[in-house]
Order: structure tokens, then C-alpha cells, then sequence
């Protein structure tokens, strides 16, 4: 998918999460092939730049480059009896309200309850024991489109 970023953020690899797009799209000619293709809270990476760019006046630099993007993949820890690689789930964050060392994996940004992902990779137990003495495993997640 194509969309337009800052051209000093405009690298290969790159991940952000889409928060939104702010007042001055509205009436911006590149609204439908910069945001509007975009879901908002998904987290994306950059897998091509292309030597083309605007000017857009909500970045700092005023110019922005077109690149294209794609879901990114996604790190997260899920009940070990789910974990088969090449698996489709539900993703499902553990019932916990502890704010502890796994949060940002039991509870990872672009990612919601009950989105459908596929397993890419198991990547194995966890190094510290979960605090509320979950059974969890670190896998790699891709969103289905």
C-alpha cells in the first residue's frame, strides 16, 4: 500500500503506529493516497521508498516522500497452548492488570483483541516467570488483511 511519510523518517525497515491524521488533511490533495489508506492504531513498515516527493506542511522538513507500506509484524506473548507456528488465532491479551516487564508483549501496539493473525514464529519461553503466573510464549504475529 502506498502512503506518504516525512522524508526524514522516508527509510526501508522503518515501523511506525498511524495515530491519525490531524486537521489540515482534511483539505490536502494527497489525503486519499497518504491517510486514508491507513487504519489508525496499526502499526506499518516501510518496505519501499520511491524517489518522489511533496510538499506537505505538517512535517518538520515541509517535504514528505511517497513509500510504501505494509502491516508489520508484530512481537507478542500469548498462552503457550496456543503457540503453533503457521497457526491462524484470535489474538487475545491475558487477563491481567499488572504493569510489569511484559506489558508491551502481553499487550502490544497495532494489535487488538479478537484480530485475526497467523503465527509466524515461535520465539520461545519467556526469560523472567510471568508475575500473575501465566504460562506465556513469545511469538511473531502477522495480521490478516
Amino acid at each position: 500500500m502506498i502512503t506518504l511519510i516525512g522524508e526524514d523518517l522516508a527509510e526501508v525497515g522503518l515501523s511506525f503506529i498511524f495515530e491519525g491524521h490531524v486537521k489540515e488533511c482534511e483539505s490536502c490533495r494527497f489525503k486519499a493516497s497518504c491517510v486514508d489508506s491507513l487504519e489508525k492504531g496499526r502499526k506499518y513498515t516501510i518496505t519501499k521508498v520511491k524517489d518522489i516527493t511533496q510538499k506537505c506542511p505538517i512535517h518538520d522538513s515541509g517535504i514528505v516522500n511517497v513509500v510504501e507500506v505494509e502491516l508489520a509484524d508484530i512481537d507478542a506473548l500469548v498462552d503457550s497452548k496456543k503457540v503453533f507456528e503457521g497457526s491462524n488465532i484470535s489474538f487475545e491479551s491475558p487477563d491481567c492488570d499488572i504493569d510489569c516487564i511484559y506489558y508491551d508483549l502481553c499487550f502490544p501496539d497495532g494489535l487488538n483483541d479478537g484480530d485475526k493473525c497467523i503465527i509466524l514464529k515461535n520465539l520461545g519461553k519467556k526469560e523472567h516467570v510471568c508475575a500473575k503466573g501465566l504460562n506465556l510464549t513469545k511469538i511473531s504475529l502477522k495480521l490478516h488483511p
